[in-house]
């Protein structure tokens, strides 16, 4: 007979115990490497989230605006810290399209300028303008304020300063301080206004068997309609309206730079021509050359510069960024797969 063999500490003997216990075993470790999974995914995205919010942390802990080097370099050597009881340069910016959602708004300008004219320190003012104008009716608010401004606080001068240009909206605005400057190659003018109401499409509507259906109150509420034949008497009226706008800046421009224009002996001013800086010195439209610091420097003589300028808050301004970079991300991304799949010829 066959002795049955003793079990030793090294023997397996599937018990039913052993089993469960080794069903039990394997699940506490699938238990436990999920929760190391979860936490590492954890750590992983709270990483990411701090990485998101971290420029907007720095932009509001900070003065400067995030990513520019130049405005970094122009800030250090035009908007040093002003002493309290020390005179300065007020500064403010009239930068891009004049609109009422732009930068360049009426109510952002005349709250920039008001708040220029009201500091004690304030012993002139520099308007820098770069941009192609915009809407006359935000132009001729600012060109108002900028006047009702000069009357109330005579001792203070107003001068603008002209960078790559000032045309047409941006003209009127700058038509009403003391003095223009601008650089030998800066683009000055536009004295002219112009409506696009984009293009006609009768004639394709006609070959695509497309019907305008327009239902109006009003005999001219249609005026202008891109689908319907175009009228000679809607082009009249409108032509009527331009021109009365043309001469209500023409009268400002004439009211502003005086006998320093030289309209009689130079028509063309105001035809909508735009000319160079060491063009318009010949005919009026500027009085002489020079830059920001130039001016606060030799003519205002309060060297140092304070911005005075309304700039959105720190929330917009990285919102604005965080887009402006996401759309350029897509849009490289896009042009590379474009250029991927581009043929060569």
């Amino acid at each position: 007979m066959t002795p049955t063999p003793v079990p030793t500490q090294w023997s397996k003997v599937p018990t039913e115990d052993s089993w469960e216990r080794d069903i039990l075993n394997r699940l506490a470790f699938a238990n436990l490497n999920e929760q190391r999974r979860a936490r590492r995914w954890g750590i992983f995205f709270k990483i990411l989230v701090f990485l998101y919010f971290l420029p907007f942390i720095v932009l509001l802990f900070s003065n400067t605006e995030w990513g520019n080097v130049s405005n970094l370099l122009e800030d250090a050597k035009e908007e040093e810290e002003i002493d309290s009881d020390g005179k300065h340069t007020a500064l403010v910016e009239l930068e891009g399209l004049i609109s009422t959602e732009a930068d360049a708004s009426a109510d952002k300008l005349v709250t920039s300028l008001r708040a220029a004219f009201k500091d004690k320190n304030t012993k002139g003012i520099i308007i820098r303008a770069n941009s192609p104008g915009g809407s006359p009716v935000q132009a001729g608010y600012v060109n108002d304020e900028i006047k009702r401004l000069r009357k109330k606080y005579p001792e203070i001068v107003v001068y603008a300063v002209v960078t790559d240009i000032c045309a047409s909206g941006c003209y009127y605005i700058v038509a009403a301080v003391d003095k223009i400057y601008a650089d030998k190659a800066s683009l000055v003018g536009s004295i002219g206004v112009i409506a696009s109401n984009g293009f006609g499409f009768v004639n394709a509507m006609e070959k695509l068997g497309i019907e305008r259906r327009l239902y109006k109150a009003g005999d001219s509420k249609a005026f202008l309609d891109p689908f319907s034949p175009e009228k000679p008497e809607d082009v009249a009226h409108i032509e009527k309206i331009l021109s009365n706008i043309h001469e209500q800046f023409i009268t400002t421009v004439k009211l502003g730079r005086g006998d320093r224009l030289k309209f009689a002996e130079n028509p063309q001013i105001f035809s909508g021509l735009i000319w160079t800086g060491e063009q318009a010195i010949e005919l009026g439209l500027i009085d002489d050359f020079g830059s920001s610091s130039y001016v606060a420097r030799e003519i205002i003589k309060a060297e140092k510069i304070k911005n005075f300028t309304t700039k959105p808050n720190y929330l917009d301004r990285f919102t604005e960024r965080l887009g402006s970079a996401m759309a350029s991300a897509l849009a490289q991304r896009f042009s590379d797969t474009a250029l991927q799949f581009t043929p060569a010829k």
